[in-house]
């Protein structure tokens, strides 16, 4: 069974973690049971084998301590399992991208307020760069020797990267046919990158046996799944905090494992808990792509059984066939009265090419995924026209170019003349 710690190492805690390495985290929480357990390399729980998820003994904290923080995800350091010093170690500093009001898109789609939420902006143009950053300062904690991950691309991406910037040899592990930007996106961070014959479920069951066989590896998303995973709750925060501190009235997020769209729910459930904002109702909505929607499918059906399936969709970056936190995803849109939806391949370009022409912002196929669901949301009137909504679109398109390439290209090829430009009838 491998470790991160040196048992021979110990501190004032006792654990061999120094004072206040995961900040204001009491311990790590089965979210099945109940059961705690001191926090370090630990994701199932030894009494149920539950997943585990970080508890916190948070302080008082007001709008404007989180105002006066840096322009990014440390902003909100005190809600989020990291040391006070967070920011003295080299990393990333991803966060705080950009909260766009969509007046063209809500004009196309029939809404009143429309929010995207875009997280392209981020140091390797997705939002995986957040929840790289709290696995990458466990890791430094726990003194991981090699820092890792299995990925459908984008985090194997924000994973090099961080890598490269902390100093920490970095291995990332990705399917063999995935998009060549997101391979280059890699392999330009880091000389092991390791291309597996398989789609991401068999590249994840390898992560998962190399994690208890090697000594000293952080995988990111395996052994210290619960600390990368509360990175996603920085995108429900800032939602918020653009906002003017209120909640949206609804909100559509991509699944993949299901994590990002739990740990929405979680941020805005603790800023209410904690007075930064007002308690009201909100409606989360699950997005997924036909060709690999087990999730949408399951709450179709009204069940809480998720079958896996074998991905086939162009979107590869949501390609996870049997989805860690499905489960999670149906109990939160089912309770804030929600829904989880699917679209094809052809709905997801032609989301992408919508997405560019009203509001600017070409999305990679995850984002034509969760704006092709809104549209299908409207469309099916399960998505309320007249309430404030936000979609949020997680990666650059430049990530995905072969999904649109046959669609767009130049009007026409004429020669350097006015009259060919007349004759082309372009305007």
């Amino acid at each position: 069974m491998s470790t991160l710690l040196d048992d021979s190492t110990t501190t004032a805690t006792g654990t061999g973690l120094r004072e206040g390495a995961f900040g204001n985290a009491r311990s790590l929480a089965c979210r099945e049971c109940g059961h705690e357990v001191a926090l370090g390399p630990s994701y199932a729980c030894p009494e149920c084998f539950g997943p585990l998820e970080v508890a916190y003994d948070f302080p008082a904290v007001t709008r404007e301590e989180i105002a006066a923080g840096p322009r990014n995800i440390w902003r909100y350091k005190a809600l989020l399992p990291v040391p006070s010093d967070i920011e003295e170690s080299p990393n990333t500093e991803p966060g705080f991208t950009r909260l766009l009001e969509a007046r063209n898109l809500a004009r196309e789609l029939g809404l009143e307020k429309l929010w995207v939420k875009d997280d392209s902006t981020n140091p390797t143009n997705s939002f995986k760069d957040r929840v790289v950053a709290c696995a990458l300062s466990a890791a430094r904690e726990l003194d991981a020797k090699v820092f890792a991950c299995p990925s459908t691309g984008n985090l194997a991406n924000a994973v090099a990267a961080a890598g490269a910037r902390a100093g920490i040899p970095t291995v990332v592990f990705i399917p063999s046919n995935l998009e060549t930007p997101k391979k280059v996106n890699s392999a330009v961070f880091t000389e092991k990158l390791v291309a597996v014959d398989g789609n991401y479920d068999d590249v994840n069951r390898l992560a998962s046996e190399i994690a208890g066989e090697e000594e000293g590896w952080a995988f990111v998303n395996v052994n210290v799944r619960p600390f990368y995973a509360e990175g996603s709750k920085t995108l429900g925060y800032e939602i918020a905090e653009q906002l003017g501190w209120r909640l949206p009235d609804q909100v559509v997020i991509p699944v993949a494992s299901g994590s990002q769209l739990t740990k929405v729910d979680k941020a805005f459930q603790e800023l209410i808990t904690l007075g930064l904002v007002e308690d009201k109702p909100y409606k989360v909505f699950g997005a997924q792509a036909t060709g690999c929607s087990p999730v949408s499918v399951a709450y179709k059906a009204e069940t809480d059984a998720i079958r896996p399936v074998k991905p086939d969709t162009i979107a590869k970056s949501l390609a996870i066939g049997n989805p860690a936190d499905g489960v999670y995803v149906l109990d939160v849109c089912r309770r804030t009265g929600g829904a989880v939806e699917d679209v094809s391949d052809d709905e997801v370009r032609e989301a992408i090419v919508l997405l560019a022409r009203t509001e600017g912002i070409f999305t990679e196929t995850a984002g034509g995924t969760t704006v092709g669901v809104l549209k299908k949301l409207v469309e099916t009137g399960r998505l309320d026209t007249s309430l404030e909504t936000v979609v949020i679109n997680t990666g650059h398109g430049l990530k995905t170019l072969d999904a649109v390439a046959d669609r767009v290209g130049p009007a026409a090829t004429i020669a350097p003349s006015y009259d060919a430009f007349v004759a082309s009838k372009v305007l």
